[in-house]
């Protein structure tokens, strides 16, 4: 029974799991933070007005409640490590709102115009809790992907 060995170290690799390290949570939970700041933000924006543009205020809505849930997850990284597709899911979610940002601005949404950094100081708040939703969650996974390395070449 050569397999034996095999399949010892199979069912130990499927038990353990890399544990994130504290600077991947910390990363995570900041990109929690960060993405429901974005929602706060859409949250407030729509219950100002945008939830009477056609189509655009129930954008408005669901990128809030979106932005809520996953920041709410993230946040939890603290205590228990979220899975990837979370984190994937929130660093769409945020690129998601930047685009929707950068049409607004030049094809428009809709038919939905706007122009510069209006309304302030929503759209300043929202651009910079967005970039740093992601640039917090790429460090997490490149930490998390090096931490998971060094770990396998032991």
């Amino acid at each position: 029974m050569t397999d034996a060995p095999v399949l010892a170290s199979l069912r130990t690799a499927r038990l353990t799991r890399a544990r994130p390290t504290l600077a991947s949570r910390l990363f995570t939970s900041a990109a929690g933070a960060t993405l429901a700041a974005s929602g706060a933000v859409h949250a407030q924006l729509y219950l100002d007005g945008y939830r009477y543009l056609h189509a655009v205020g129930v954008l408005f809505l669901l990128q809030a409640a979106a932005s809520f849930g996953l920041g709410a997850l993230l946040l939890a990284a603290a205590l228990l490590p979220p899975p990837a597709l979370i984190q994937l899911t929130a660093a769409g979610t945020a690129l998601g709102a930047l685009a929707g940002f950068a049409a607004s601005r030049t094809i428009g949404v809709f038919g939905f115009v706007e122009h510069g950094l209006q309304p302030a100081p929503q759209a300043l708040i929202g651009i910079v809790a967005e970039c740093a939703t992601v640039a917090a969650l790429l460090a997490a996974g490149y930490l998390a992907a090096r931490h998971g390395q060094a770990r396998t070449s032991r």
